[in-house]
């Protein structure tokens, strides 16, 4: 069997962007427009906070990927200043967005997640797009649009008492969580390590997800759902049935960060609340 070709691996990561959009879009497609402003477990956010910075997130990748040069000149080449600043981007497009109509909202977001399949769709594989973070290609943006979606919507699910069955998109979650590593100890202020972490992931099925080399001494080993709850900082640590074997898988989890952007404060523990 061959490896897939880029463009291949592209349209799998697209297919399974729609249909991550479509679980999150059922949640809230029919909810009565008083429900939109429920809080959600990240303070200040309501659901409409939540679907809005999607949308505004979707917006500046659609950009990044038609206009590169336009995305530089404005907010995209000024992010870290504007962090560092004292500035919150995010923070404002979320509240911005979240002022409009519920039914508005929603098909801006509908819009949107749709301009960001043709936009990639259309980009050769290779192109490296700018971004908030690190440059990515079509395909890891589209995994970070992914990652992104899935953990929103893992905080509106939060917000109604919901249950979102895990799936095999959480894959690509986790193959991101990894390539993230050296990001995440930057962010901190410490250098990126040398030696390798290995993920041995148990998946929803119950199958296993292997990720890094072979006879690394760094381990993280745990279900893919816990460990992407981890990346995304929807749960904390203590919460999560993970175990890290080794001085860089300890020193890493804690600080795990799969989202470009400023540290997060994470989530409270819940154990033993």
């Amino acid at each position: 069997m061959t490896d897939p070709s880029a463009a291949e691996v592209l349209h799998g990561l697209l297919a399974d962007l729609r249909a991550e959009g479509a679980v999150l879009d059922a949640l809230v497609a029919g909810l009565p427009a008083e429900d939109w402003t429920r809080p959600t477990p990240a303070e200040g956010w309501t659901i409409a906070h939540q679907i809005a910075h999607l949308a505004w997130t979707d917006d500046w990748a659609v950009l990044a990927a038609r206009d590169a040069e336009g995305f530089t000149a404005s907010l995209g080449g000024r992010f870290t200043e504007l962090l560092a600043a004292g500035a919150d981007p995010v923070e404002d497009g979320a509240r911005a967005g979240a002022a409009a109509e519920p039914a508005a909202l929603l098909d801006r977001w509908r819009a949107s997640r749709e301009q960001v399949q043709a936009a990639l769709a259309a980009t050769p594989v290779d192109v490296k797009l700018p971004w908030f973070g690190p440059p990515m290609k079509p395909a890891s943006m589209a995994t970070a649009r992914l990652m992104e979606t899935w953990a929103h919507g893992q905080d509106v699910a939060d917000a109604l008492g919901a249950t979102r069955e895990p799936t095999a998109r959480l894959r690509h979650i986790a193959h991101l969580g990894l390539r993230t590593l050296g990001f995440a100890f930057t962010l901190h202020g410490m250098p990126a390590p040398q030696a390798p972490v290995r993920l041995e992931l148990t998946a929803p099925d119950g199958g296993s997800w292997t990720f890094g080399p072979d006879g690394a001494t760094d381990v993280v080993t745990g279900p893919a759902l816990d460990f992407c709850l981890l990346v995304t900082q929807r749960r904390h640590r203590d919460d999560l049935d993970l175990t890290a074997t080794g001085p860089v898988a300890t020193a890493w989890l804690p600080i795990a960060q799969a989202f470009a952007g400023a540290p997060g404060p994470g989530r409270a523990a819940a154990t033993g609340a």
